[in-house]
Formats: C-alpha cells, sequence, structure tokens
C-alpha cells in the first residue's frame, strides 16, 4: 500500500467516529494506519475521546481490556488495553436495551471497582488500589467493534475504544474486605443456560493486578483515575455473542447479580 493511502490519526479517528454515530462497520484499521504503534493506536483513541468531550459527553471511569491470556496470545501482545467509559454507556441493571443502540454486540462479565480516592502514583500497590477502592459491583460489560466481523487485531481495538459499547452496574456495593476477588466464581446464564464461567484468576490473575496496571498507565497517559470513577477490571469468563432479543445473568461469588436484557 502506498504511503498516500494510508491514514494519519485524525482520519481513522474520524471513520471511527462516523461509524459510531450511524451504527456502521468500517475495514480494519490496522494496515491503513500512517502510524502503526500501540502509540498510534491510542492517539486515535484520544482525538475521539477530546471530540466526544467537547461534545458533553461526560467521562465516568475506564474499561480494561485483553486480560485473558489467551486473548493476548490470538492478537499478539503482552498486555492489556484500555478505553473510556461515558456516562452515556451506562445502562440500568435489567434496563431493556435496544439491540438499534449496537452494531455486532457480545456481553462479557466482569468485576466493576467504583474507585473513593485520587490514584496519582507513578507505580501503585495492592495496597494503594485496596485503599482508594469505595466499593466492588457485578457488572456486564456490553462490547461492540465498529470494525467489521469483529476482524480485530491490537491497532483496531484499541483505535476503537478498545471495542467499548454499554455496560450494566448491578445495585449492590460490596466491600473489597466482604470479597475475594481473586477466588470468586462466575457464572453467566442466557435463560436456562449457562453460556459462560470463570473466576477472578482469569483476569490477569485477579481484578486487583488489572486495576494496578490500568492505574499506572493512566498516570503516564496524564488521566489519572479519580475519585467516582468506575472500573471495568476485565473478563472473568468467555465472552457470547448477543444476535437477537435475549436475556443474560450473571452472579459473582460475593458480589451477587446483574442482568442485561436486550430487544
Amino acid at each position: 500500500m502506498g504511503a498516500a493511502a494510508l491514514l494519519s490519526s485524525e482520519a481513522a479517528a474520524a471513520l471511527l467516529k462516523i461509524a459510531v454515530a450511524g451504527g456502521q462497520t468500517i475495514a480494519p484499521l490496522r494496515d491503513r494506519l500512517a502510524l502503526t504503534t500501540q502509540d498510534g493506536a491510542y492517539a486515535v483513541q484520544e482525538i475521539n475521546t477530546q471530540a466526544w468531550l467537547a461534545e458533553g459527553r461526560r467521562l465516568v471511569g475506564r474499561k480494561i481490556g485483553l486480560t485473558s491470556l489467551a486473548v493476548q496470545a490470538q492478537l499478539g501482545v503482552d498486555q492489556p488495553d484500555f478505553g473510556m467509559l461515558f456516562a452515556d454507556m451506562a445502562v440500568g441493571d435489567g434496563e431493556l436495551v435496544a439491540l438499534s443502540r449496537l452494531i455486532q454486540p457480545k456481553v462479557e462479565a466482569e468485576v466493576a471497582l467504583v474507585i473513593g480516592r485520587d490514584l496519582t502514583h507513578e507505580r501503585h500497590t495492592y495496597a494503594d488500589i485496596i485503599g482508594a477502592t469505595e466499593y466492588a459491583l457485578p457488572a456486564i460489560e456490553i462490547v461492540d467493534s465498529r470494525i467489521e466481523n469483529w476482524n480485530i487485531r491490537f491497532l483496531d481495538t484499541v483505535a476503537d475504544n478498545a471495542s467499548s459499547g454499554l455496560f450494566v452496574l448491578g445495585g449492590r456495593p460490596v466491600k473489597l474486605s466482604d470479597v475475594d476477588l481473586t477466588a470468586c466464581a462466575m457464572e453467566m446464564k442466557r435463560g436456562e443456560e449457562i453460556v459462560s464461567r470463570g473466576n477472578g484468576r482469569a483476569c490477569l490473575g485477579s481484578p486487583l493486578n488489572a486495576a494496578i496496571w490500568l492505574a499506572d498507565v493512566m498516570v503516564r497517559c496524564g488521566r489519572p483515575l479519580q475519585a467516582g470513577d468506575i472500573v471495568l477490571t476485565g473478563a472473568l469468563g468467555p465472552m457470547v455473542a448477543v444476535t437477537e432479543a435475549d436475556r443474560f445473568d450473571v452472579r459473582i461469588a460475593g458480589l451477587g447479580t446483574v442482568s442485561a436484557l436486550f430487544a
């Protein structure tokens, strides 16, 4: 591909922003970006983040993706990625989600942490994260991709806000002292059928490991986690495609339940 055909960060961001607004997909970006590095992909994400903030969207947290070592190997990377969570992406527990809001959704069960104080150290510890976490909640992330047929590699998903869609939080906050996030078992059902199982160890060995990684990276990026931020720490088991009106119920030991309904 000639240099003239390559996309600048601004051009790639514009393609994705149009795709988000129109509920459409685009061809993979990875071979079309002028800057084919991790920093280049995050530059695309940041351009759209700034644009959405300028339009009045409210940033309420971050999501961590690629916390499964198997998925990292599949995409040829050795670390997770992150995306931005905006207030208009939040869905109430059991609230109906119109499939028309999404393009090619999938669901995954996660532990959400709600941060109670700013995390600004260059390097954080377990004690920092535990002390800064106000409470944990069970969560369902409804991931989506603007890349056609989920044909993604690392650069594609990072540029596309880590394949973010919507998210559902459970309604009963739990202190970290009352739950073992490493051993907690997860079960997701579609109706009466169990469609995904896992536990906290599937998320980088523990959701707290993922949260530490994110806190450090956010400081380096100049956008540190602040009091009130929501952190979706990563999938506890395999994601499941949503292809029709359906209901998904998640139970995480020690955290309780959360449901996503599609209409």
